[in-house]
């Protein structure tokens, strides 16, 4: 793409795992890319021409996040946005691997877990609104196969901002809608990042494809949703879970 014709991705928790996948998907695609997450890019990934501006930012603490909303309108200078992942994420452990439950998990961590998992995204959708409805642009939410049933690992505040950014998907969609604006979900299962332990390969019997998903299957679903290709989805939520989430 020419740079008159680029189309603009703004990106959350960009620097590793399922969001780094997304950014090299987009930029393979030719797409302008802005990003944030609370480490600096890897400093291979800092020649990448399509990779314009990075934004570091605790999207969780909602001063640093209004920061990034005001810095990456300046970015756009008023011009529209195609696309707004939300994928920045937290998901609680012990240093001991026991489930957090809703019983165990301290109170301030659910707050912390619901600020970044859950606020976050709607307050990103809303600082975002002009740009997207000028690129008739998407948004696409990260949630995960733990919104859905429960999870052997992922604890109970991450699983509970999960399911309810995906009833939030679908509030947005209808409301988006009015302007031209898709919104639609993605939710991975058992995906090899840093967030997956050794722990996880017992859960390997239970996935029909009998292996874990990759970041780039994950960042191959979101990059078809920003497409013309779906351009009459809306509301949906893409189960990138090799048939785990069918039991």
């Amino acid at each position: 793409m020419s740079d008159q014709v680029k189309k603009t991705v703004v990106l959350t928790g960009a620097s590793r795992g399922i969001g780094h996948a997304a950014v090299r998907r987009f930029s393979q695609e030719g797409w302008r890319i802005v990003t944030c997450s609370r480490e600096d890019v890897p400093v291979e990934c800092q020649r990448d021409p399509n990779w314009t501006h990075h934004i570091t930012a605790d999207l969780g603490d909602r001063d640093s996040l209004q920061h990034f909303i005001s810095r990456a309108n300046e970015v756009l200078d008023g011009g529209p946005v195609h696309a707004l992942v939300n994928n920045a994420a937290v998901s609680p452990k012990t240093p001991f691997k026991e489930r957090l439950g809703c019983l165990n998990g301290d109170m301030g961590e659910w707050r912390r877990v619901f600020e970044l998992n859950f606020f976050a995204p709607l307050a990103l959708a809303r600082g975002f609104a002009v740009p997207l409805r000028k690129g008739k642009g998407s948004i696409v939410n990260i949630t995960s196969i733990a919104g859905h049933a429960i999870h052997p690992f992922a604890g109970s505040a991450y699983s509970t901002s999960k399911a309810a950014l995906s009833a939030l998907t679908r509030e947005l969609a209808v409301e988006f809608a009015e302007v031209g604006v898709r919104v639609n979900a993605v939710a991975p299962g058992e995906i090899e990042t840093s967030m997956v332990g050794p722990e996880y390969e017992t859960l390997i019997p239970r996935i029909p494809m009998h292996r874990m998903g990759t970041p780039e299957e994950v960042a191959g679903a979101v990059y078809q949703l920003c497409s013309p290709d779906f351009g009459y989805v809306t509301g949906t939520e893409v189960f990138v879970t090799g048939g785990q989430h069918l039991f």
